[in-house]
Formats: structure tokens, sequence, C-alpha cells
């Protein structure tokens, strides 16, 4: 930590205990009320309530916390203790804990070099918030068509690089995983970053390797929606110095993280202007159970997926997701192609009938922003300044750039993403429930397919 710093943390951790002894008899700035209300959000009932405020009466809160991840008294801040853990799940050398997934994407952006007259090659299928980071930092998103993983086709990536490609960000998507390998090989081959959107499969592994520590730069989405987090939060990881200092100059308003946070670049192009994307204390302190909970969740998930894909005969006219490391995969959900749509909706009502979650799409769907033809803002090439930046900038015209997008650049993505079947699992399912469970989809695919062990299988 800099002289300055230390300088400024003492300079505010005096006035607080000046204000402390001159006003005694007054109450903390954070203290009772807001724990409890953070025990109340918790859903804590009300008597549980009124037993932890009788127990709060008789604490002397002193000055109370003070919930920020600078300028603190604590030896190591919740922010810093997720990033510590972070670093040692994932053995990376860098983790920075962000306020969402979404912002570990932008800041993952600019730490890869993205910027005006760059293009990114992201997945037709994934969350909207990949594509959208790279026109945030300035880029255009270039959209590559997935094979029968939904993930990725890594035999369709060569023929979009251009010369302003500058990274590939491939999509790890519903628990599944990338096919790593020929992405790193092109990625390599290319002088191109990788940036992994880990946001639907954290812990999952690529032969034994944690996705997120296999390209430049990983990202998650550390929230109440994801397999690891309890709110709105996100995580990045790199190996890279370089990288990590940009994400964070992004994430703390352009160099706030430094040792002498307020002195003149220590080398060229270290500073530029960023924003504040800061993980909270409070959510920090959620997340710090959460990721160390994460080996254990995703455990239960892969024993459920086996126990019932074991289990599961193979039938003509239905065929299951590819998987590119099956025994990395979280597996939180079971995914299969019906030959047709007709079909798809036939099973589904089987299924449900027999009360196994299941739902397909269907060719009627409204629109999702997790398939590239629906993400109205990338596609209207939209941007709030109005100057229809970047996709007009002059760096991009004068390199050649002319992105045009439609339904149809991507076929393979166009169809599987509307006739997948999606069968949710539990990870509390007991063995004999992922019996019941097999039997149950068995039964609903017998209903409508012929058992056929030359079928594609399961497994």
């Amino acid at each position: 930590m800099g002289k300055n710093r230390v300088e400024q943390q003492k300079a505010l951790q005096g006035s607080l205990r000046a204000v402390t002894r001159t006003e005694r008899r007054g109450k903390p700035k954070i203290g009772k009320e807001e724990f409890l209300s953070v025990a109340q959000r918790f859903g804590l009932s009300k008597r549980a309530l009124s037993q932890v405020s009788k127990i709060l009466d008789g604490e002397d809160w002193g000055a109370g916390p003070f919930l920020a991840n600078y300028y603190s008294n604590l030896k190591e801040t919740k922010v810093q203790e997720f990033e510590r853990v972070a670093r040692t799940m994932f053995q990376v050398k860098y983790a920075l804990g962000l306020s969402s997934g979404t912002a570990a994407l932008h800041c993952a952006m600019v730490g890869a070099g993205v910027g005006p007259g760059t293009e990114v090659i992201c997945s037709a299928i994934g969350f909207f918030a990949t594509a959208a980071a790279v026109v945030a930092a300035k880029g255009i998103p270039v959209f590559c068509d997935v094979d029968e993983s939904l993930h990725m086709d890594p035999q369709k990536i060569e023929s979009l690089i251009s010369d302003r490609t500058v990274a590939i960000a491939p999509t790890h998507v519903m628990g599944g995983v990338c096919d790593m390998g020929p992405i790193m090989s092109i990625a390599r081959k290319h002088n191109l970053k990788v940036i992994e959107d880990c946001a639907q499969s954290c812990g999952a592994t690529y032969k034994g390797k944690y996705v997120g520590t296999i390209g430049d730069v990983g990202c998650f989405s550390i929230s109440a929606y994801k397999i690891v987090g309890g709110g709105e939060g996100g995580l990045l990881l790199t190996n890279d110095q370089r990288i990590w200092e940009r994400a964070a100059n992004t994430a703390e308003c352009g160099g706030l993280w430094r040792p002498d946070r307020f002195a003149p670049p220590r080398y060229e192009d270290e500073l530029f202007c960023g924003t504040n994307y800061r993980m909270s204390e409070l959510e920090a302190a959620v997340d710090v159970p959460q990721l160390r909970k994460m080996p254990a969740t995703v455990n239960r998930f892969r024993n459920v997926r086996n126990r019932i894909l074991s289990r599961l005969k193979s039938y003509r006219g239905v065929t299951p997701q590819k998987s590119n490391d099956k025994q990395g995969e979280i597996g939180y959900l079971v995914r299969f192609f019906p030959e047709s749509y007709e079909l798809g909706e036939r099973i589904v009502r089987s299924l449900r009938e027999r009360e196994i979650p299941a739902g397909m799409r269907g060719p009627n769907a409204p629109p999702d922003w997790h398939i590239y033809h629906w993400m109205f803002p990338i596609t209207l090439q939209a941007y709030a300044g109005g100057a229809n930046c970047p996709f007009y900038c002059p760096l991009y015209k004068e390199r050649g750039g002319n992105i045009k997008y439609k339904k149809g650049d991507c076929p393979v993505a166009d169809d599987l993403f509307d006739r997948v079947i999606n069968i949710s699992l539990n990870q509390w399912l007991t063995a004999s429930d992922c019996r019941e469970f097999a039997k149950r989809i068995n039964d609903a695919l017998a209903e409508h397919c012929p058992a056929d062990p030359t079928a594609p299988s399961w497994f």
C-alpha cells in the first residue's frame, strides 16, 4: 500500500475516532437497525427478529462497522477474502470481485484490448451480456454458430477472423463446457485473446481444468440465479498482470486500486477513465461461503445427472445434446433434440404429466436475448449516444468493417435453440429419486419413440 493511501486511511479513521469521542452519546451511523434489516431480508421470522433485537441491545456498537472495501481497519475485508478464496480455489494469480457478471465481461473486454475498430467473436447462443460488453468497450461483436453441444463451433471460427479481430469470447452454456482445446489453438495461431464467459457454468471443468482459467481471462456471474451467489455479483480471473490492471482500472474509476491511487502513470497507457463496478462488502459476505460451497454443489448435480443418464434408454427420434466433456459438465439440465417440433411438443406433454420439469421453446416462441438474432440492442446497432458508435465509427469503417445482423447467419443455432428440450435437475435428489426420475423419462419417451440400442447414447 502506497504512502499516500496509508495517510488517507489514517486520516479517515482518525476523523471517525474523533467523532466517536466528541459525540459519545450518539448512535453509530450503521448499527442495530441496519443489521435487523439484513436479517429481515434473510427471511427470519418475527419471533427470531425479536430475539436478535434483544441480543443486539446488549452490544456495544462503538462507532459501528465501516462497510466498504477501502479504508477499513479490518485485516481483510470480505471483498478481499472473496478474491483470496477465488485465487486459491481456481489456482490463478489475480481475481477481481465485481458488481455483476456483466461488469466482469466489460472489464475483461477492456483488459483484453477491445476498443474502436476491433471485433470479438461471440457465441450465437449465450446471454446478451457478452456481446453487450463488447459494444460497451466500443468493439463489434461477430456471432459464431454452434454445434450440437449448443456451444461455439470451433470449425466455424477461422472464417470469421479478420485483421480487426482481437478476441474470441466462448460462452459455457447452461452448465456445459465449450470445446476449449481447438478454440485455444485457433486463438494462439492468430494471436487472439480468449475471454471465457462462465456465468452459467461456475465450477465446470474441461479436461480437468476449471472453465475461466483456460483462456486469458474468465468472467463469472456470482448471483442468486447461478450456481454460486446470493444476490448480484461478479468475478474476473486471470494470470495476466496487464489484463488484471486494465480490468481493475475499468472497475475502479480509472486507477483507484493502485498502491498510490492519485499518482501519475507508472507506465505508458496505465491510466484511462473507468467506472465503478466494485463488489459491495455485504454481497461479498454472502458470496464467500457461497464460493466455498461450490465444489460440493457441483458434485451433487453431477451425481444426480450421472445416475439419471445411466438409466436412460436410447430412442429413435431423439438425440441427446453433444458433450465436450461429460465429466466436466455441471449437469443441472438434461437436454436433447426431438427430430421435429411436433414430436417435441408431445414428449414435453408426457414428461409434464409425469411431473418431470421439462420445456421446449417451439417454433412460435417470443424473443429471447439468449440467441443472437433476438438481441435487439445489438442487431439494431443502437447506441445510447445516438451516433451509432461503435458500428459506424470511422476507425471501424476505415478498417473495412461493415457488420450486419440477421436471422439465418447462424442456422444451427436458429434450429437447435427452439427445438431443444430441457429437463431441470435438483441437486438434492437421492439415489432412489434418480431411479424414479429416470423411469418416468423413459416411460414418457417410450410413448412416442421406439427404443433402439443403436440410437445415440445418453452417456
